[in-house]
C-alpha cells in the first residue's frame, strides 16, 4: 500500500511538471531594433499543447484599433472570421507553434499586424548569460522559408508594467 501511495505521489509530481509553464510563457515587450522603443506588449501562452501569442497593448494606440492591414483569412488561423475586422489587441497573431524542447517552439506562424504578412515562426527562450544576453529574452524568428528570415529579441515584462504602456487618449 505504501508503494502504491509513493507511486501515485511520484506520478502526480511528474504530471505537474509536464503541465508547468514553459519559460517562453508570460508577458513580453517587442522592441524596435532601431529606436529601442517598445512596440507592443505580448502575452505568450499554451492552449491544447500549442503556443499562441496575443498583443495586450500597443503604446500610443487605442486597444480598439482594428487590424486593417490584415488580409481577411489566413490558413490555419485559430479564430474564424476576417482578421482585417478584428482588433490588434487580443487577436492571436502567433499561433499553432509546437514544442521542440523546453523553451523552443516551432512549426507555427506569426502575422505582422502592421502589414498583414504571415511568416513561419520559431520562438526560443534565451537565458541571461551576462555576455550576449544581459537579461532573459525571447528570440522571435519569422521566416519566409529555407531558413531565410530575421529575429527580434523581446524582453520580459511583468503584468504590473502593462498599464504604463496603454494608450491614455
Amino acid at each position: 500500500m505504501k508503494k502504491l501511495a509513493a507511486l501515485c505521489l511520484v506520478a502526480a509530481f511528474a504530471a505537474a511538471g509536464l503541465s508547468a509553464a514553459d519559460k517562453v510563457e508570460g508577458y513580453w515587450k517587442s522592441i524596435d531594433e532601431t529606436t529601442g522603443k517598445v512596440t507592443a506588449i505580448w502575452k505568450i501562452y499554451q492552449k491544447d499543447s500549442k503556443l499562441f501569442g496575443e498583443i495586450v497593448t500597443v503604446p500610443g494606440q487605442s486597444d480598439a484599433t482594428i487590424a486593417s492591414a490584415a488580409t481577411g483569412n489566413y490558413k490555419d488561423f485559430p479564430v474564424s472570421g476576417d482578421v482585417s475586422k478584428m482588433t490588434v489587441v487580443n487577436t492571436p497573431f502567433i499561433f499553432n507553434l509546437k514544442m521542440k524542447s523546453a523553451g523552443q517552439w516551432e512549426g507555427g506562424n506569426i502575422i505582422d499586424p502592421k502589414d498583414g504578412k504571415m511568416y513561419k515562426c520559431k520562438i526560443v527562450f534565451r537565458a541571461k548569460d551576462g555576455k550576449k544576453y544581459k537579461t532573459d529574452v525571447l528570440e522571435m524568428r519569422g521566416e519566409i522559408g529555407l531558413g531565410i528570415g530575421r529575429s527580434q529579441y523581446w524582453e520580459k515584462c511583468e503584468e504590473s508594467e502593462i498599464d504604463q504602456y496603454r494608450f491614455k487618449g
